[in-house]
């Protein structure tokens, strides 16, 4: 019994370290595409882990993969571009067949607020123009907090921070049916509460941008450009 448990446990080692292996060769658009079911949950799962959050973990879950994956990531490609050069305030990083958005709360609300900023909004305007262009993906937007105050205080927090952030979205003219959000208090941190600096990096908003199911489908049915 144990023989075939530790057999079936260096299986999925070896698919994962395999796609791994491949995605690293590919380009960023085919990385989209190489990380698939099974593995690709796997991978997932240890991204997800170590950023400390869900939202790459979502991504990842999203993924379709084959070639309809690696024509997904071509139109990620592109909207991740797009943010990278109008966007200020956040870090834009690809992964598997989607964006991970990653913005310091500290320059998007005062402290211990969830009202957002004026120079926010003016970020979040240019945004939601992009998103606006790109109209077939989900928004997953997640608050995080440091591990000062109570966990009741920081979990409402969290969660106010990222419906701020859909809201003002949504008034923007980005569709409500495509932005989900959630909060986690300081439940996920990314980087130690001893310190100033590790707290900062803890008090954030994240974003996942993923393929809805017309976008998939339109993919897999080739419908999607590779342009």
């Amino acid at each position: 019994m144990k023989t075939q448990f530790l057999s079936k446990f260096l299986y999925l080692l070896l698919a994962v370290a395999l796609v791994i292996t491949q995605a690293c060769n590919a380009s960023r658009s085919v990385k989209g595409g190489a990380i698939g079911a099974g593995a690709g949950a796997a991978v997932g799962g240890a991204i997800g882990s170590k950023k400390g959050n869900t939202a790459a973990g979502a991504i990842i879950g999203a993924a379709v993969g084959g070639a309809a994956g690696a024509l997904i990531g071509r139109y990620m490609d592109k909207q991740a571009k797009e943010m990278e050069q109008e966007v200020k305030g956040v870090e834009v990083e690809r992964v598997g067949e989607g964006i991970l958005l990653t913005f310091d709360s500290g320059l998007l609300f005062d402290f211990n607020s969830f009202q957002l900023t004026a120079t926010t909004k003016s970020n979040l305007d240019k945004m939601a123009d992009i998103l606006e262009k790109y109209p077939d993906t989900e928004i997953l937007i997640e608050g995080h907090t440091d591990s000062k105050g109570t966990d009741a205080y920081n979990m409402t927090l969290s969660k106010n921070r990222a419906k701020s952030v859909a809201d003002y979205l949504a008034s923007k003219g980005v569709a409500r049916n495509r932005l989900k959000t959630d909060g986690h208090g300081e439940s996920r941190p990314v980087a130690t509460n001893d310190t100033e600096a590790g707290r900062q990096q803890n008090r954030r908003v994240e974003a996942a941008v993923y393929a809805n199911d017309k976008l998939k489908k339109d993919a897999e049915d080739g419908k999607l450009s590779s342009n």
